[in-house]
């Protein structure tokens, strides 16, 4: 049942749980204005409060315009329960990854449920919750609040930083003082995997501009070509290019190719053919990319 309610009587504890968007919220603007809030905002009616855990956007653009009461529609009073439902229903929600893994996270450690429970409960496998509660232990609380503020694209630290500090030992101070380097500087997703190549593989200096805010610098510094030494020809500085680029995909296709969202039939029997002109050429390459490596270590 919808009915009209105040603003002002939602308990907005969840809403760090709820990525922000500020090109989605200027649209949703335009969008109440012409047409009014379309779906009802979501919530738990408990004893002490009508926590709302759904809608947190319409409710700030609601509050932009001016207006004090909106659609919503409970989702009983129980505020596990609550949880629980929008998880199940978080394909049509559009809930990212990174929302649901918060919410696998505060079922866990405050609502004491475990594993197996939240598993059966939202119809999911138990590899589902932990993959998910294992991502959101990964993430500090400094990352967790850029991303989630808007301030440091999830794509970002989901295909390119993420992947990368795992292939290279990254420690958590280190990917702290970054995110919060480059967080809100509107920087595209290259832009970023660009800045974390030289950040944590570049010298102290260029790390140190980084820190500085010298993001422009940086990143001109970072798209010139692969220079090396002055003695390196034009085809051995090709070649550097090529393997930096190589050695970035193969970290982005390992794990891209583990998603579970990768289920369109079209791109199976494309990825197929893809996959089996690579594999055909594996051992080769395998061991071309061996003996440059002990032929280079000789120098």
């Amino acid at each position: 049942m919808v009915n009209q309610v105040e603003i002002s009587s939602f308990d907005l504890r969840y809403e760090s749980y709820r990525m922000k968007c500020q090109g989605a919220e200027k649209a949703l603007v335009l969008s109440i204005l012409q047409k009014g809030i379309c779906y009802p905002l979501q919530g738990v009616d408990t004893k002490g409060a009508r926590i709302l855990l759904d809608g947190f956007k319409r409710l700030r653009c609601a509050k932009k315009l001016g207006l004090n009461m909106v659609p919503y529609s409970s989702m009983g009073q129980d505020e596990a329960h609550g949880i629980i439902e929008l998880i199940r229903i978080s394909n049509a929600k559009s809930l990212s990854i990174l929302e649901q893994a918060r919410l696998v996270d505060e079922l866990k450690t405050v609502h004491k449920m475990s594993v197996s429970e939240i598993a059966a409960l939202i119809d999911k496998s138990k590899g589902w919750v932990g993959m998910r509660l294992g991502m959101i232990a990964q993430m500090s609380a400094c990352v967790i609040d850029k991303i989630f503020s808007g301030q440091f694209p999830a794509y970002a630290y989901m295909y390119s930083l993420r992947p990368f500090i795992r292939m290279n030992g990254v420690n958590q101070a280190e990917i702290d003082e970054f995110v919060s380097s480059v967080s809100g500087n509107h920087l595209s997703i290259r832009d970023i995997e660009l800045l974390a190549y030289g950040y944590f593989r570049g010298s102290n200096d260029f790390r140190h501009q980084i820190k500085n805010g010298n993001l422009s610098w940086a990143l001109n510094q970072l798209r010139q070509p692969v220079t090396g030494t002055i003695d390196c020809t034009q085809l051995e500085r090709g070649l550097l290019r090529d393997l930096e680029i190589t050695q970035k995909y193969m970290i982005r296709v390992s794990y891209k190719s583990k998603d579970k969202r990768l289920k369109n039939n079209s791109f199976f029997a494309q990825a197929n053919l893809l996959a089996g002109g690579i594999l055909r050429q594996i051992d080769t390459f395998s061991k071309t990319v061996k003996d440059l490596y002990d032929r280079s270590g000789q120098t």
